[in-house]
């Protein structure tokens, strides 16, 4: 096998960084007719087209991307190499690119991502956003996989996958000292701050108190689940969130909680695109058990808690309340 061409491999890297022939040829001071037939021998060596042409830009491939990445690497493998012989050292990372809806817990991210932290050979990116605009990240190779807290609509177009990372119980907290509450009476007077609307944990409350002819007194609702914990420190009233969101808080007792809210749980979910070329360490990612936090101390789970296992969920589509169709 021909060794790869390292000279076409940074030309092509220049391209992809440029999203331009003419910007990378400018860049690179070389004829813009030289650096395509640079670029089409690699893609021959290959075996691989690693660009499309979109309009005036171009982007990259599937195959593409892995090039790109590869050569992220290897391109700064030699700066580590210049390091090293100027008495620093540094190792080659694999990149996990990773999205996150905003609304997904804080801690629930962290306890996922846990086990790559520290790692030397794994670099992390995390980017935060609507699942909307993650989703079109994730269609066009920017993303590796989308955090989120409901699953996917079919769409012919898109072929993804959302896996069930685990599932958590959803309490009301509040400030310590209160005495007992009784769910759902209570609510007719105690205040109450819940996520937004969008949340499948606020459709299934609202629907409880609906069959309750409850109407209770909300103070506020918040989107972010940061900004919710922040406020549930503050409030005099009790908060709607799963417990992990305030693991902090209740271990270090300035919340606790008030009463589990029997039949509701949040979701957490990975969604992934089909791909020739996964990302090896995704395998690894979904394979991570996230522990239900233990109501019983509403602090940590024990030590023999059963593991979140994940359950795949082939183009879910979604009913009110945001769960797939036809799971119970």
């Amino acid at each position: 096998m021909a060794p790869l061409n390292y000279h076409h491999l940074r030309h092509f890297w220049a391209i992809a960084r440029e999203g331009s022939l003419t910007r990378a040829a400018e860049r690179l001071r070389i004829a813009q007719s030289a650096l395509s037939t640079q670029l089409r021998a690699l893609e021959a060596e290959l075996g691989e087209p690693l660009f499309e042409r979109k309009g005036r830009r171009l982007e990259l491939t599937e195959a593409g991307r892995i090039a790109f990445d590869h050569a992220e690497r290897i391109f700064r493998t030699g700066e580590e190499l210049l390091d090293a012989l100027r008495g620093s050292f540094g190792q080659s990372r694999r990149l996990l690119r990773i999205g996150a809806v905003a609304t997904l817990s804080r801690n629930f991210q962290l306890e996922l991502l846990r086990p790559f932290l520290g790692r030397n050979d794994v670099e992390i990116v995390v980017e935060s956003g609507s699942l909307r605009e993650l989703l079109a990240r994730l269609d066009s190779l920017s993303l590796d996989v989308v955090l989120s807290n409901v699953p996917v609509a079919h769409e012919a177009a898109a072929e993804r996958t959302a896996v069930l990372l685990a599932e958590q119980p959803v309490s009301l907290v509040g400030r310590p000292g209160a005495g007992p509450f009784r769910f759902p009476d209570d609510l007719r007077a105690t205040p109450v701050l819940l996520p937004g609307r969008e949340s499948s944990i606020r459709q299934g409350f609202d629907l409880m108190l609906d069959r309750a002819g409850i109407r209770p007194v909300v103070v506020a609702e918040v989107d972010d689940m940061a900004m919710l914990r922040l406020l549930a420190r503050e409030s005099e009233g009790v908060t709607l969130v799963p417990p992990i969101v305030v693991l902090e808080e209740l271990r270090a007792g300035l919340l606790e909680e008030r009463a589990a809210v029997p039949g509701l749980a949040e979701s957490f979910y990975a969604i992934t695109a089909r791909r020739r070329f996964p990302n090896p360490l995704l395998a690894e990612l979904l394979r991570t058990p996230v522990v239900p936090l233990a109501r019983s101390s509403a602090v940590a789970p024990p030590t023999d808690a059963p593991a979140s296992r994940p359950r795949s969920v082939r183009r879910a589509s979604t009913q009110p309340g945001g769960r797939p169709r036809g799971r119970p």
